[in-house]
């Protein structure tokens, strides 16, 4: 599954609507919403999160959260390290090669070391 995925489950959950529902409501099929959810289709388009925020009623931060989830929901990341020093693309591998493999832990711990750099930066 995806963030976004996990959360559109959420929301349909909390309200009681049924995949069916809510796939005749956006005019996709139910497969789509299904393959959405479990991360088997790409990352939901602009126009789509929309619908979705429209669908569920929702505003300001959760819209907000809504599209933060989409854009980090793409199955299919490609890292492009061209350019970038040696030892990044190695790192890059290594984490395609061996993420499947981590915990729910290792996944935090790594997080919390990506957050850190990134608030060093800023």
């Amino acid at each position: 599954m995806t963030p976004f995925g996990v959360r559109m489950r959420q929301m349909r959950a909390e309200r009681g609507i049924t995949m069916r529902e809510m796939a005749e409501a956006l005019g996709v099929s139910s497969a789509y919403l299904s393959a959405l959810e479990h991360g088997r289709r790409g990352k939901p388009a602009w126009a789509f999160v929309q619908a979705i925020i429209g669908y569920f009623n929702v505003i300001w931060d959760e819209a907000d959260e809504l599209h933060r989830l989409a854009d980090m929901s793409d199955p299919r990341v490609v890292v492009d390290t061209a350019g970038l020093d040696p030892a990044t693309t190695a790192l890059a591998n290594r984490l395609a090669r061996e993420i499947a493999g981590f915990d729910a832990e290792t996944i935090a711990r790594l997080e919390a070391v990506l957050d850190r750099a990134a608030r060093r930066r800023a």
